[in-house]
């Protein structure tokens, strides 16, 4: 796995630490890039660190209705790393930056005290750095039968070149990514098991948001 400059090839390339940013509805995935702006103070001595170190950041969501360190709400024993590999100033106080998805981990603690952000011990998903151990098994057919399904129902068009020249682990990442769905259904795709899984709960999704779709006169986007 190569995100910016740096290569991602095994355990000891990854922190056992790692500060976290819980944003609901957000979701990175390996290979998968996403612009954050960044306001809140904690967040600005987060990204000010990251940049000092690893350059990484862990996109992760929350639970409903629970409450851990500091009347924080729990996190999702989810999340995904990823690295800054574009980072810019606008001048009124926000950052821009943009993560670059490397590895998902699971959250085996969260750390207290010494920073203003969160931070958890984590155990990485090491087989996310070779993505292309599982592209072979994604049925790219189905799921580009449903993307284009759902590009039809809602009146949308796609840069269709830049589809068929996307690998399948970038494929199938970028459309999860992409996917107007809610925190449920994101932290589902991310927790999939391997990239099949991911593809397969895609278009699961999809094609039940599209017969929901269907029966609501009027309707001219998923919900």
């Amino acid at each position: 796995m190569q995100a910016g400059n740096a290569h991602y090839r095994r355990d000891s390339d990854l922190p056992e630490t790692v500060p976290v940013f819980p944003l609901n509805g957000a979701l990175l995935l390996p290979l998968g890039r996403l612009p954050l702006t960044i306001f809140e103070p904690r967040y600005i001595a987060m990204v000010d660190d990251a940049l000092a170190s690893n350059r990484l950041i862990g996109m992760i969501q929350t639970m409903a209705d629970t409450e851990e360190l500091e009347g924080e709400p729990g996190l999702k024993p989810v999340g995904c790393a990823g690295r800054i590999v574009s980072f810019s100033e606008n001048g009124d106080g926000r950052y821009l930056i943009l993560l670059e998805g490397i590895s998902r981990f699971r959250v085996t603690e969260e750390i207290s005290g010494g920073k203003p952000y969160r931070q958890v011990r984590s155990k990485f998903f090491i087989s996310d750095l070779d993505q292309a151990l599982e592209s072979d098994a994604v049925d790219r057919d189905s799921l580009l039968e449903v993307f284009q399904l759902y590009l039809e129902a809602n009146g949308l068009e796609t840069d269709w070149e830049m589809i068929r020249q996307a690998d399948n682990a970038l494929l199938v990442n970028s459309l999860c990514m992409m996917a107007p769905y809610g925190p449920a259904e994101k932290q589902a795709l991310l927790e999939a098991p391997d990239l099949k899984s991911r593809a397969e709960t895609l278009i699961a999704i999809t094609e039940m948001e599209l017969a929901k779709q269907a029966t609501e006169p009027g309707s001219t986007r998923l919900q």
